[in-house]
This record gives structure tokens, sequence and C-alpha cells, in this order.
């Protein structure tokens, strides 16, 4: 049953924010002690995924960071020996952004750590409920693509 308040109903997206940063605040600690921020860690977990690097513009998507910001953080990892940035063959006005060796290996040592929070959480939460958050969360972010999909099916 949802909870209604003088405005119908609990602030979802201020809900969602206290509960990242209530998460964060476990991590954290962890990144700190590596010299990384939120948002470098965000960046580094991507590009350990992309061998072949990311277009600037794909890393900020998928690291859910504004460009502006990016440009920032990127030049603070690139001082930091953690990410380099290139020109791109295909097209000069962008950038290809990949880790280094030593930005992988950051994220590789991390990543223990970071699975060994993700198992107390499971504990804590249990694993069902944890794979249910997971659902609901996964539900949500598909909303905005079903809304617009909703809407041209009623237009048509």
């Amino acid at each position: 049953m949802l909870q209604k308040t003088h405005l119908h109903y609990r602030n979802l997206p201020l809900l969602l924010l206290q509960a990242r940063e209530a998460l964060m605040q476990h991590w954290r600690p962890t990144l700190r002690e590596h010299g990384l921020s939120d948002q470098q860690w965000r960046v580094l977990r991507v590009l350990r995924e992309q061998s072949d690097g990311l277009e600037t513009g794909r890393l900020a998507e998928q690291a859910f960071i504004l460009g502006p910001s990016l440009t920032g953080i990127l030049a603070r990892m690139q001082r930091a020996g953690l990410v380099t940035r290139e020109r791109s063959g295909e097209d000069a006005r962008r950038s290809v952004v990949r880790a280094t060796r030593q930005g992988r290996a950051l994220a590789d040592a991390l990543s223990g750590s970071i699975a060994a929070q993700y198992e107390d959480l499971a504990q804590h939460l249990g694993a069902e409920p944890l794979q249910q958050l997971y659902r609901l969360l996964d539900g949500l972010l598909a909303l905005p693509a079903h809304a617009v999909e909703l809407q041209k099916s009623v237009e048509e």
C-alpha cells in the first residue's frame, strides 16, 4: 500500500536519492582509500568493460555524468595515469577514452571490495528482496521508453 501525504504520495525521486546516498556511504570509504571519487569509479567501471575504449559522449551516457563534468573528471584521471584520451580515428572532433593498465589494475583491485559490499547488502536485505529491488528499478528505468511507445500507439 502506498503511503499518502498531503501531496498524495511520498517523494519517490527524493527517496531514490536518499537510498543512493545511503549506499554510497558504505562504498565511498573504499573508493577514497584508493583516491577515487564516486564519478571516477563510475568511469573506471564502465571503461573496464570496454577494451577498445569509448567516445566521451557514450562514456558520459553510460557513467551517467554530464559532459561538462566529465571533462574535468577525465582531466584529473588522465593526470593520475588512470585513463588516456585520443582523437577518434573516424572523427577528429571526437575523443576516445581508454583505461590505462594502471586504471584497469585499480578497478580490478577495487572489484573484490565492492563485491564484498554487495554480498553484505544481500545479507542485510536478503537475496530475494535484493533481486526484487533490481527488478523494480529496471521497471522504473524502462518507464520513459514505455511511456513514449504508449503515447505513439495512442496517437496511431
